[in-house]
């Protein structure tokens, strides 16, 4: 039979079907599953697409956060041995420990690719869900590349389902790190321009156009500052952030610690996020940042036990004291992020403990403390800082988007804390300090400080290895090179 897909790559798509594509595909041969006998009808699309939600989510579930994040100056040492996690934060990363692989992105960019290819031969009852579809899978490859991009620089470009096994597929070389970019904005036009409509979906689970305009922003900023696309870029940046908050709905939330809430999923902050749920997934990684009831010392005082409530996961990293001393006692933002536990020293004074990260702490049930809260792609807030630097890329004032996002945080305190803009290079750093302040811990710092040419100034462990800049990649695995014999090593990191 023409073409094949492999039986474990689709186990997830086929429990998400109906019975009677079910009773369909029991006619298929127990080893393989046709590319004609599965791509028939709108419900076997919609189960392929649940299966790259569902795989996405796999790896939203850490690496995304390790990428992102775990490399700046937001995490060190915690309570708990760290298992090698100090390699990321201590910026040690080599090929024998170079941190999660690609692999599994790829795997993720296959079931976009089987849509893209196969989705537009079937019928659908409303042509808007098959374009809503083909918009979603687009959006989804262009992020996938954009994250693999921005840790490893060029890496191979598969735009195509690999259906069989063929040498040219299978060992295939990197790309560029531009010719990534390129087919990345081109993704990006495509989904933009396939998306029927500029509405967020109820469970904000699913890409949607504002958040691939999101994405577009992001990206478009990036290579504006790091790939010389200079004046041009920005200007694209602007436009598509500006669309993106023209969403219906989408707002800040009163409440900065109701963001992040099991009981809160889809509120109107988000834009897009990974659904987790109870019974259906497994923890996030603020199983790792938390603390056990039994590291809660005795003498740790009430106000912040109350805070922390019952204990739960392990303490591997937790919060650096550059992040604990950046934040000011009225900015409600903090202790939604981290709290610090102090206790009381031989003379009676407080001295520091341990802290833990408490946006995505979960909930209590009686099996214990539950870290199955959504990660958070893409939020309002992030919107409007992203907005923010591309204004102040353009020479452009970015007042009013930093004070939306200082008046939430400072409350009726805010006068006090008002943004006025300064020189483009001080209003830089004032977005970059408050990115840092509102989105700790959420994947975004490490991509933030390389964004905005901070890294080697900011992170303790690249203040004195200036000039290294190999150390903005990451190192590939020994592991994903003895797969493919077509892999380059990333310069400073040997063969």
């Amino acid at each position: 039979m023409k073409g094949f897909i492999k039986i474990t790559g689709l186990v997830l798509v086929v429990l998400s079907l109906s019975t009677s594509c079910t009773e369909q595909l029991e006619l298929t041969p127990v080893s393989s599953i046709t590319a004609s006998g599965f791509w028939v009808n709108e419900d076997n699309a919609n189960g392929a697409l649940n299966g790259m939600y569902v795989r996405f989510r796999d790896q939203a579930a850490s690496n995304l956060f390790y990428w992102g994040e775990v490399r700046g100056e937001t995490l060190s040492y915690g309570l708990q041995a760290s298992e090698g996690r100090e390699r990321y934060f201590e910026n040690t990363l080599d090929p024998n420990f170079s941190g999660p692989n690609w692999l599994r992105m790829y795997t993720i960019i296959h079931d976009a690719n089987l849509i893209l290819k196969y989705v537009p031969e079937i019928t659908f009852n409303n042509p808007d869900n098959k374009n809503r579809m083909l918009a979603q899978a687009f959006s989804m490859r262009a992020f996938l590349y954009f994250v693999m991009v921005r840790t490893w620089g060029g890496v191979p470009l598969v735009t195509d389902p690999t259906e069989g096994y063929d040498a040219e597929t299978t060992f295939k070389p990197r790309a560029s790190a531009d010719e990534i970019l390129s087919q990345i904005k081109s993704d990006l036009d495509q989904a933009i321009a396939l998306f029927p409509d500029n509405n967020l979906p109820t469970s904000k689970a699913f890409w949607s156009k504002p958040a691939a305009q999101v994405l577009k922003g992001e990206v478009y900023l990036w290579t504006g500052k790091k790939t010389g696309g200079g004046q041009q870029d920005f200007n694209t940046a602007l436009a598509a952030l500006n669309d993106a908050a023209t969403a219906p709905g989408l707002a800040l939330r009163t409440n900065f610690d109701d963001i992040f809430r099991y009981n809160q999923k889809g509120n109107s902050e988000v834009l897009f996020s990974v659904r987790f749920l109870d019974l259906e997934s497994g923890t996030n990684y603020n199983a790792e940042l938390y603390v056990r009831d039994d590291q809660i010392p005795v003498g740790t005082d009430q106000a912040t036990r109350a805070l922390i409530g019952q204990g739960g996961g392990l303490n591997r990293m937790a919060p650096s004291a550059l992040v604990r001393n950046a934040f000011q006692e009225d900015d409600q933002r903090k202790n939604a992020t981290y709290v610090a536990i102090n206790i009381p020293d031989a003379q009676g004074n407080p001295e520091y403990y341990a802290s833990i990260v408490m946006k995505y702490r979960g909930f209590i049930d009686p099996s214990g403390r539950r870290f199955i809260d959504d990660i958070i792609i893409y939020r309002y807030a992030d919107l409007l800082l992203l907005i923010a630097e591309a204004k102040n890329a353009l020479g452009q004032d970015p007042t009013t988007e930093i004070n939306q996002v200082r008046q939430r945080a400072y409350g009726t305190v805010f006068e006090a804390h008002r943004f006025v803009s300064g020189s483009q290079a001080a209003n830089d750093e004032a977005i970059l300090q408050e990115r840092l302040l509102e989105l700790a811990f959420e994947g975004k710092r490490w991509w933030d400080l390389l964004r905005f040419g901070k890294a080697f100034e900011k992170v303790p462990s690249l203040q004195n290895r200036a000039g290294q800049n190999h150390l903005e990649l990451w190192p590939i695995s020994l592991g994903t090179i003895s797969l493919n014999s077509s892999i380059t090593q990333n310069p400073g990191y040997g063969n």
